[in-house]
């Protein structure tokens, strides 16, 4: 079984792009697992993560392509909570989903992506930022 760490932001509209990404692996339906998964800063409703639209979307189109699916969610910076998430499933690969960011935006916000591809000692996999016609 090949695991494919999936961070999802709720407000992504890339996440057709992940899942697209994912479901062209070769044996998709039979090898990968996707461990679709969201860090949360701030929940002061005490949501979790089977509650953000954006991984109820992943979850059900990747398990309509045949890809076992499992959810997992912390609280904490996302990328540390990304990298350290690796790190103890020890997963074979991370898709992450881009944003359309300008440059001067990314160098003053910084970049969850950018974190995650100078921090991870294990193959990224980069799906481009999606519109919001997608979703």
């Amino acid at each position: 079984m090949y695991t494919i760490l999936v961070p999802i932001h709720p407000n992504h509209h890339g996440v057709t792009n992940q899942v697209r990404a994912i479901t062209a692996l070769p044996n998709h339906d039979q090898d990968v697992k996707a461990v679709l998964f969201h860090a949360f800063s701030d929940n002061p409703q005490g949501l979790s993560v089977s509650q953000v639209g954006a991984v109820r979307h992943a979850k059900e189109a990747l398990q309509r392509a045949g890809v076992t699916v499992e959810l997992e969610e912390s609280s904490g910076p996302a990328v540390f909570e990304i990298l350290n998430l690796a790190k103890r499933l020890d997963v074979d690969m991370i898709c992450i989903g881009g944003r359309k960011r300008s440059p001067v935006g990314k160098a003053l916000f910084g970049s969850v992506a950018q974190g995650v591809i100078l921090g991870a000692d294990r193959p990224i996999m980069i799906c481009a930022a999606g519109s919001e016609k997608e979703e």
